[in-house]
């Protein structure tokens, strides 16, 4: 068998894999929220759920909506610059598939989409490069929303510092054409598997550092900002409906340093890290243990829970 029917053979599999590792996510987050929602105490956060009311939710989701439209763009833009773009109905459904798997660590298991696209004429290389000028970009973005609310929580200082120097010092290697460009000659120059990831490694560096020019930049950062903002304001109105207002400075640096936490933390979708953070700063706030977990749960299922249904329905669809 010639090594591409090896790497067809093998793309069920991972695929397979990937999709299994969601389910687990899922059952795992199900049982998290069920133990904090026992812990805070059901019937309060029942009554505060029904205090929400069908029509605020429904905004919730409409907010979170914007989030992924404003974010598919940017991808779109992204595979442009990169000379590999797609008609925009199957970008879409392939953008959206990937969101079924969002919660695996560092939400890696979206890179699905290099797969999905690879029949539609797009290099891995080049939807890979998408995929982690996307990562950064976001970085960016809830940085620039974290910053916000600085001057008032002393302690997240060191972690947005530490964030800002990280995506700093990332963007500087990239511009180093002539280093990377060493280390691919180098490593082509061996024989080995480690060699050869190393190789493709620096191409899709290469290819990374041209979302990066400042046009470029400028884009996706506004993009990101303006998309992570919706699901802040979003958090902000869930507050709000709760009888537990914040300002929406406030609110959105709660919902953004929660985002960047969870990130950064690497689990599944930031998962349990996010929740923890958020209910800490909310009960730091004066909210009510009940309303912190309610607040947090529909937070949670508005944003995270309801890109992964939508991409399971799109993934569903792109297999057929």
């Amino acid at each position: 068998m010639t090594p591409g029917a090896d790497s067809a053979a093998a793309a069920p599999a991972r695929r397979h894999g990937a999709v299994r590792a969601a389910l687990w996510s899922v059952a795992v987050a199900a049982v998290g929220y069920l133990g904090l929602s026992l812990w805070a105490g059901w019937r309060d956060v029942v009554a505060a759920v029904a205090q929400v009311g069908p029509w605020v939710l429904l905004g919730l989701l409409a907010l979170s909506l914007v989030n992924y439209l404003l974010r598919f763009a940017r991808w779109a833009r992204y595979l442009a610059l990169l000379d590999a773009p797609v008609p925009w109905r199957v970008n879409l459904a392939v953008y959206f598939a990937g969101f079924a798997l969002t919660t695996s660590p560092g939400k890696l298991g979206e890179t699905l989409r290099s797969l999905l696209l690879k029949p539609h004429g797009v290099p891995p290389a080049a939807s890979l490069s998408a995929f982690f000028a996307e990562r950064a970009s976001d970085l960016l973005a809830i940085l620039v929303l974290a910053a916000v609310g600085l001057w008032s929580y002393a302690p997240a200082r060191p972690v947005v510092g530490l964030a800002l120097a990280f995506v700093a010092v990332a963007l500087l290697l990239a511009q180093r054409t002539a280093l990377i460009a060493a280390v691919d000659r180098w490593a082509l120059a061996r024989e080995a598997k480690w060699a050869k990831l190393l190789s493709q490694l620096c191409e899709i560096v290469l290819h990374f550092r041209r979302c990066f020019s400042l046009p470029a930049m400028g884009m996706g950062l506004g993009l990101g900002v303006v998309a992570w903002l919706a699901e802040g304001v979003g958090f902000w109105w869930l507050l709000a409906a709760l009888g537990h207002p914040l300002d929406l400075s406030t609110a959105v640096f709660v919902y953004a340093f929660a985002m960047l936490v969870g990130g950064l933390s690497f689990l599944p979708g930031g998962l349990g890290g996010s929740e923890a953070v958020m209910i800490a700063l909310l009960s730091l706030h004066g909210l009510p243990e009940a309303a912190a977990v309610t607040a947090t749960l529909i937070c949670r299922l508005a944003t995270l829970w309801f890109a992964v249904a939508l991409g399971a329905g799109f993934m569903l669809r792109v297999r057929r």
